[in-house]
């Protein structure tokens, strides 16, 4: 089943609950809520606070990925704030066992993420310890950018080794998704698509979804 996790750092943060209601009436599996702390990555983007209005308004879980330095302060106060996943980046940490053992230990699903430049084979040691691994087809921390089209051949990658160990660990994608790759997204193997300005800067966000569900 192809899941779609549109991004709220798209959203119209003015008319935040009128989005999210959209989101839950439209086909979207997930909301992905990108964190983004201003050190990690270029950009700040929101933390808790917000979290608390997405969990009141938002019906579909909620898919976060941290952005940040030291997610191993953090990822419990998501996963208290309500976040269905939570997601950190390899590059953040020195050893990312304990961060995930942080999470499973509140009983929410783990995610771990990498960069584009990142050797996708540094994530073969962890495929078992995840529930789902994000590989980023853009550099994280800008909205807009284009699609990296070398993800195709890291997705290929990691698909065969989730495959041939028998895992079901989910491959979810971030980064100049839409309707016009999606498809080809979820034929090399990923099984989630977020997608940020595709969707929120569609005229029609709800058949968007719809588009790159089908």
């Amino acid at each position: 089943m192809p899941i779609i996790a549109p991004s709220v750092l798209s959203a119209d943060f003015a008319h935040l609950e009128q989005d999210l209601q959209m989101i839950n009436r439209s086909e979207a599996d997930w909301l992905h809520v990108d964190v983004m702390d201003g050190v990690f990555v270029p950009n700040i983007s929101f933390g808790f606070p917000l979290m608390a209005p997405m969990r009141k308004y938002c019906t579909k879980p909620l898919d976060v990925h941290l952005m940040i330095v030291h997610p191993e302060k953090y990822v419990e106060r998501f996963c208290d704030a309500g976040a269905w996943s939570v997601g950190f980046h390899l590059e953040a940490v020195d050893d990312p066992i304990p961060v995930l053992d942080l999470i499973k230990a509140k009983n929410v699903r783990t995610c771990l993420t990498i960069n584009p430049d990142i050797d996708p084979t540094r994530l073969l040691p962890y495929l078992h310890q995840v529930d789902m691994i994000l590989l980023m087809s853009v550099f994280a921390g800008f909205g807009g950018q284009k699609f990296i089209p070398e993800t195709m051949d890291k997705i290929r990658f990691i698909r065969s080794e989730i495959d041939r160990r028998g895992l079901s660990t989910l491959i979810e994608i971030d980064g100049g998704v839409n309707t016009g790759n999606a498809h080809a997204l979820f034929e090399a193997g990923a099984d989630a698509l977020v997608a940020g300005s595709a969707v929120f800067g569609s005229e029609n966000p709800e058949l968007t979804i719809h588009q790159m569900k089908s």
